[in-house]
Parts: structure tokens; sequence; C-alpha cells
């Protein structure tokens, strides 16, 4: 195969793998949807849907994922140093469970849904967000709260198990704090962001 061949094919590969790739920098909205201009699009159709604010859905993806389509859950041990599978079957940008995704599925009609497609992510997080309001009260535009039941189930919620998690309190005040900082910054962008283009 001609030298100038291999490089074009090696060329397309890199370009994939970039696509699909997490953006550059994922603590910048604007930045994100800048190099991810379909992203924007997907973020908003479910905002329209469902009603979970652009900057919730990208908080609970930033804190689950860091916007990474192939992401799995951490690595379970025996003994402390044995590799011995996963902590749970979560997968993909949302992180979400087997059977949760299959209920989502069910649920929404989103049946070739799939857990490393951005748009399908997006959706369930609106979905799942506008179920934590209907069922438990939670307004769609608390990240703290919204987390806490995206992390605890909605039995767990109610039920407050979070509470016996320090740990986890941090991390939903973390996600509140990033959801926060990146409704900052879409206001920054948000009329380039509705036009479809980019000034700079």
């Amino acid at each position: 195969m001609p030298a100038a061949r291999l490089l074009l094919i090696a060329c397309l590969f890199s370009l994939a793998a970039c696509a699909s790739g997490p953006p550059r920098n994922v603590d910048n909205a604007c930045a994100i949807f800048k190099e991810k201009d379909d992203w924007y699009e997907y973020s908003y159709d479910s905002f329209k849907k469902w009603g979970v604010p652009v900057h919730v859905q990208l908080a609970i993806i930033w804190q689950e994922s860091r916007f990474r389509a192939d992401a799995k859950a951490p690595r379970d041990y025996l003994l402390g140093f044995i590799p011995f599978g996963r902590k749970s079957d979560a997968y993909g940008y949302a992180q979400v469970k087997d059977d949760t995704w299959d209920w989502y599925k069910d649920k929404a009609g989103s049946w070739g849904a799939d857990r490393d497609d951005f748009e399908d992510a997006t959706d369930f997080i609106g979905w799942y967000g506008n179920y934590s309001y209907k069922t438990l009260g939670i307004s769609k535009w608390d990240a703290y709260n919204q987390y806490l039941a995206y992390h605890e189930g909605h039995g767990g919620w109610k039920r407050k198990t979070y509470n016996r998690k320090p740990w986890l309190i941090q991390v939903a005040k973390k996600v509140k704090a990033k959801a926060s900082i990146y409704s900052a910054q879409l206001k920054q962008c948000q009329n380039d962001l509705d036009r479809g283009g980019w000034f700079w």
C-alpha cells in the first residue's frame, strides 16, 4: 500500500478519535459547545422536552464521566489489590446502570438509545430529572438535589440515604458549584449558541 494512502488512513483514524473523545476544556461550557458543535442542540432539545436546564445536564455529565463516551465504573479489587471486575455496570457519558437504562428506554420510548451517545445521554438526564421533579418535587434547576436523587435513586433520596454518606454530600456540592459556573459561562455565549454560530 502506498505511503500516501497509509498516511491518509492514519489521519482519518486520528480525526475520528478526536471527534469521539472528550472536549479539550471540560470546565468551560462555551468551549465545550464550540468544539462539539452539535452537543448544544442535543442539550437544548432535552431542555425543551423535559425542562432540566443545560447547565444542570452538563454538571451531572462532568461529575459522572468528564464527558467520556466510554466511561466505566471504577474497578473493584479482591483483598485490595487483585482486579475483580467493576463496582457496577454503569457506563457512558451519564454513567447509567443497565437496569436503569432499560427502564428509561421502556418509559421514554427510546428503544435505540445508547449510553455512549451524547444525544441519548442528555435526553436520559432530562427524563430522569423530570421524573425526580414529578415524584419527589425536586426543582429541575436544583443541581444539588437533582444529583443526590440521580446518585441514590428516587427511593434512596426519599429515605435520605445520602445523609449517611458525607463524601456524597461533598460531591453534590461540587455538582451544584459546577452547574453555577456553567450557567454563568453560557450567558456569555448564549446568543451565539442560539444563532448556531460563533463570532470568534
